[in-house]
């Protein structure tokens, strides 16, 4: 087994509460991440630890279906959450800090294990998720600024 850890961030002029009710908010994902085919919450309730949702999405020419769970959950500010099982398994995050009454800093993290045969991929699969979160991240910016 093998790690895919990585952090990227953005700046947006855009408000810290608006940001993070978007991108805490999953089911937002594939208006702004590519590849995410389709994403549904399967907790009820207001978002929180132990929320769940179930997503299909596209990687390096797979279809994967995954689960995710909320791990940690700071309203406004950091949302951690857990994918348990599958050939990557591991935690992701976004922390949403203000830098100004209309700017915020979102910080994205990656600490993912690597399973099966894709873990002799690691390397190209870091290039993969770096091209696609730097393309998530102008997309979620645009939306933000624009919005």
């Amino acid at each position: 087994m093998k790690r895919l850890q990585m952090e990227t961030w953005t700046e947006m002029q855009a408000p810290a509460s608006k940001v993070f009710d978007f991108v805490s908010d999953h089911t937002n994902a594939p208006r702004w991440q590519s590849g995410i085919d389709e994403i549904r919450r399967v907790t009820p309730g207001p978002l929180g630890v132990g929320t769940e949702h179930e997503l299909v999405r596209r990687f390096a020419g797979m279809r994967v279906i995954a689960r995710n769970r909320f791990i940690d959950y700071d309203p406004g500010r950091f949302v951690a959450f857990e994918i348990p099982s599958g050939k990557m398994t591991g935690v992701a995050s976004y922390l949403v800090e203000s830098t100004g009454p209309d700017t915020c800093r979102l910080v994205s993290t990656v600490d993912f294990k690597v399973a099966g045969l894709a873990r002799f991929a690691v390397p190209l699969l870091r290039v993969i998720f770096k091209r696609d979160d730097k393309k998530a991240l102008a997309t979620l910016k645009a939306l933000m600024e624009h919005s």
